[in-house]
């Protein structure tokens, strides 16, 4: 079965491929190309397909199929993406809609400490815990 929209490849579709509605939604928080060069011909939705595929299937960068965009361009943005926080800015973004659709505020109210970071913290921290070398 082949999955084309007018933004995707005729290539068959994965999964993990985004939905138009999915799309929709993330569609405001990709970066747009830098001003002054020259236009993006890399289909942005693809790259975020073959990052989601690569996630889930747990496969390395270099074992993305063929029909994605070349690993290497994918792990450009990826890591470009970190770099520039939109991953950070789409998860926060998700969370708030899923925390709304569960009839919860957009943020968090409480949050959680571990009580053996506690523990380390008075016993002298990171320092405290290192074997002594000999």
């Amino acid at each position: 079965m082949m999955n084309k929209t007018k933004n995707q490849t005729s290539r068959k579709s994965y999964p993990t491929d985004l939905t138009d509605a999915q799309w929709k939604i993330l569609t405001p928080f990709i970066p747009k190309a830098p001003d002054g060069g020259r236009e993006r011909t890399t289909n942005m939705r693809e790259i975020l397909n073959a990052i989601f595929y690569l996630l889930r299937t747990g496969c390395s960068w270099r074992m993305i199929p063929h029909d994605f965009p070349k690993y290497q361009l994918v792990r450009h943005y990826f890591d470009a993406c970190k770099k520039d926080g939109t991953w950070l800015k789409m998860h926060d973004a998700l969370r708030g809609k899923v925390r709304r659709k569960a009839g919860k505020k957009t943020q968090p109210s409480a949050a959680i400490i571990d009580s053996q970071s506690v523990k380390t913290t008075e016993k002298g921290g990171f320092v405290a815990m290192m074997p002594v070398r000999r």
